[in-house]
This record gives structure tokens, sequence and C-alpha cells, in this order.
């Protein structure tokens, strides 16, 4: 399928909050993609990797911003978590 792809990465401080971001964003895969673009997501250590095949430019594009978005919603999440209990 793919004709355009992309890799993401994102590191962390600690593999918990990696593996915290990327269990927030992997049960979207199933929900996301479609004939136009397939999705991965691996986590090693306190890194989380995201892997895009997108069958055009137009496609791709819509799936980083995808992408990007859920994972920013992730990490404010559980930083307003450890927010919480720090009080």
């Amino acid at each position: 399928m793919s004709s355009h792809d992309a890799t993401l990465e994102f590191d962390y401080e600690t593999p918990s909050r990696a593996r915290l971001v990327a269990d927030s964003v992997t049960r979207e895969i199933g929900e996301i993609d479609d004939e136009r673009s397939r999705t991965t997501i691996d986590r090693e250590g306190a890194s989380v990797r995201i892997e895009i095949d997108a069958a055009d430019v137009i496609a791709l594009r819509a799936a980083l911003n995808t992408w990007v978005t859920l994972i920013d919603v992730a990490e404010r999440t559980a930083e307003a978590g450890d927010a919480t209990l720090e009080f």
C-alpha cells in the first residue's frame, strides 16, 4: 500500500510513562486505520514509535495530524494525573 510513510518517535523520562502513553493510544489503531493508511505502534523502554504507511500524501497528513493529537492528549492527561497526585 505504502507510497508514503512517516515514523514518529517520542522519548519519555521513564518506561512507565512511555507505557502509559502507548497503551492510551494503541486502542485507536483499529478505529483509525482504513484502506488509505495503516499504523503500527511499538514501545521499547522509554520510547514510543509510531509508523504510518499511507497510499497518498493527503492520507499521510491526516494520519500524522491524528496521531500527534492523540499523543498530545495522552501526555497532557498523564501530566494532569501527576499534578493531582501531588496534592
